[in-house]
């Protein structure tokens, strides 16, 4: 069944959960607590400790995203609010959590080990909590494609759930040109995905700094690649675990479409850029998508494999188009 067992319905947190950590490029310290969210409030961000004291709420939404240069960040007409959102938002989205407050006391995102794991075994253990209203969908209903010298992402119809193909390639002995296909769905993301982290190169450092980036990071938090070699002293996780990193990202940016895709999501030299541009794209084209319910779980064919119901398929709602 698509999106785990609580396909139908929407989810929230039995409780909240709360993590502490430091910003990767600011490395200030900064706390994290995720709470439970009432039916349709949708993921919602809370930035506290602000400097001029006043407390900013912002939805997760690709409207709202101010910059996707080496993170994606969210902010409103005052400006930036909170940075290096897509690891908590993928660890929320890969396991189908809807509806959810994100409360931030700084101005980013805790790295925590650079992978979604540790926001997913927060999230585990605060429990997961199904709620009485259906779930919606966003049905692609045709192919979306964004492109530019050589690099390309693409949505394509899927009623299946969210699968995303995910290609890169970095002129570099270690990594190379890697590619990877998932099928997203709750134990798939915490199994396969989760624990990938970020990644960075040595001959970018200085460069980094200097432009104020990359201030926290570290071998606890980023993998590390050298000429010749991957620099942590514990390795890597996956033999692939660059392009699932990748995979991660696009699942965190993903989510700012608001609801769960029903779509393949290709990805060829892609990152945040190119992810935020193919998600607006989408939405600025109501022919492209429609909301949709799943009122029953999946069926089983006469060939055994599992296929949705016609009632499924069929849009319940238009796209909303202001």
């Amino acid at each position: 069944m698509i999106w785990g067992e609580h396909a139908s319905r929407q989810t929230t947190l039995r409780d909240q959960a709360t993590v502490t950590g430091i910003g990767v490029h600011s490395g200030a310290p900064v706390t994290l607590t995720i709470h439970p969210a009432e039916a349709d409030t949708g993921i919602l961000f809370l930035r506290t400790a602000t400097p001029d004291r006043q407390d900013r709420e912002l939805k997760a939404d690709y409207r709202a995203v101010t910059a996707t240069e080496f993170a994606t960040v969210l902010g409103d007409r005052s400006g930036p609010a909170v940075s290096t959102t897509e690891h908590v938002l993928a660890a929320l989205h890969g396991l189908g959590i809807d509806n959810a407050l994100v409360e931030v006391d700084g101005a980013e995102i805790p790295i925590m080990d650079g992978s979604a794991a540790p926001f997913v075994a927060a999230i585990d253990h605060a429990g997961i909590a199904a709620q009485r209203a259906p779930r919606r969908y966003i049905q692609v209903l045709k192919p979306v494609r964004v492109g530019k010298d050589g690099c390309y992402g693409e949505l394509r119809p899927n009623l299946r759930g969210l699968r995303i193909e995910a290609e890169i390639e970095f002129d570099h002995p270690l990594i190379g040109r890697q590619s990877c296909a998932i099928d997203v769905a709750p134990n798939v993301f915490r199994r396969e995905l989760a624990r990938a982290r970020t990644f960075g190169f040595m001959r970018d450092v200085a460069k980094l700094w200097s432009a104020g980036y990359a201030l926290g990071a570290s071998f606890d938090n980023t993998v590390v690649v050298a000429e010749d070699r991957v620099l942590n002293p514990d390795g890597m996780r996956f033999p692939d675990e660059f392009v699932r990193h990748k995979i991660v990202d696009a699942i965190g940016d993903l989510a700012l479409a608001g609801a769960p895709l029903l779509g393949v999501y290709r990805s060829v030299r892609g990152g945040h850029k190119l992810n935020h541009a193919v998600v607006s794209a989408l939405m600025a084209d109501a022919s492209a998508w429609c909301y949709v319910e799943m009122p029953q779980p999946a069926r089983r064919s006469a060939r055994g494999h599992a296929e949705l119901s016609a009632a499924f398929a069929a849009p319940a709602y238009g796209p909303d188009v202001s």
